[in-house]
């Protein structure tokens, strides 16, 4: 199941790590498999769910990806921008 749906009073417990990532990744890949077989055979209003789960899913990545680009430059150093 996917982390957004994690009840909202257990949310922020569990620390976003690579390994969280990668299962809504891993979730993702599986989730577009399943729409595309879904609309291969003819049955769109059955992929309308995991549609909205896959759209939850990289709106929170995208929020994640986001909360790390503004921690980024805070922790560079002289070496990192002398690139």
């Amino acid at each position: 199941m996917s982390v957004v749906f994690v009840p909202k009073r257990q949310r922020g417990k569990e620390q976003i790590n690579q390994e969280t990532i990668q299962r809504l990744l891993d979730e993702n890949d599986q989730l577009v498999r399943c729409i595309t077989e879904y609309l291969q055979k003819g049955r769109a209003t059955e992929c309308v769910q995991y549609q909205q789960i896959l759209h939850r899913n990289i709106v929170y990545l995208g929020t994640i990806a986001d909360a790390s680009t503004e921690i980024l430059p805070e922790t560079q150093t002289s070496d990192d921008t002398a690139s």
